[in-house]
């Protein structure tokens, strides 16, 4: 299975690049891991904030395959300790699916089209984060899951 994380618009702090680059190297050796970015929309100014969320919508449903498990990452999705999350992640993993998509939403969130699609909805915290923090502590999260699971010493329990 892939595991992809999906987002609207490029990461432009060096620093935060650079800590998704290492937790997304240290997730090759447990499974395939992608972050695909969509780039973001020009001449928003024009848009009011459903537009926005209505084009970034279509973007990401180009993006995903019927056959694509999709989970959000929205303020209002299930909450879980890291080791809940790890067990969500053993569960994808033992469905046979073959691409598990995991999309982070521009700035006003999803289109209502993309929450008819998703199959999943989880918050990493009741507290907003930047679109950009939110690639790391994902990133980060997906890693720490993966050493749960193989019972490494990462977590500390």
């Amino acid at each position: 299975m892939t595991i992809k994380l999906l987002c609207i618009g490029k990461t432009d702090n060096r620093e935060l690049k650079q800590l998704i680059e290492v937790y997304k190297k240290r997730l090759q050796f447990y499974n395939k891991f992608e972050i695909d970015i969509i780039p973001d929309l020009k001449k928003t100014k024009s848009l009011d904030e459903n537009q926005q969320k209505e084009k970034e919508g279509e973007l990401i449903l180009a993006k995903v395959q019927n056959s694509d498990f999709l989970v959000l990452l929205d303020e209002n999705g299930k909450e879980f300790s890291s080791e809940k999350f790890s067990a969500y992640i053993q569960k994808r993993l033992n469905s046979g699916l073959k691409q598990l998509i995991f999309v982070i939403g521009g700035p006003y969130g999803f289109s209502e089209a993309v929450y008819q699609r998703a199959d999943s909805k989880v918050a990493l915290s009741q507290m907003t984060f930047s679109h950009q923090m939110v690639r790391l502590f994902f990133t980060e999260q997906l890693y720490r899951a993966f050493t749960i699971l193989k019972n490494e010493p990462y977590h500390h329990r």
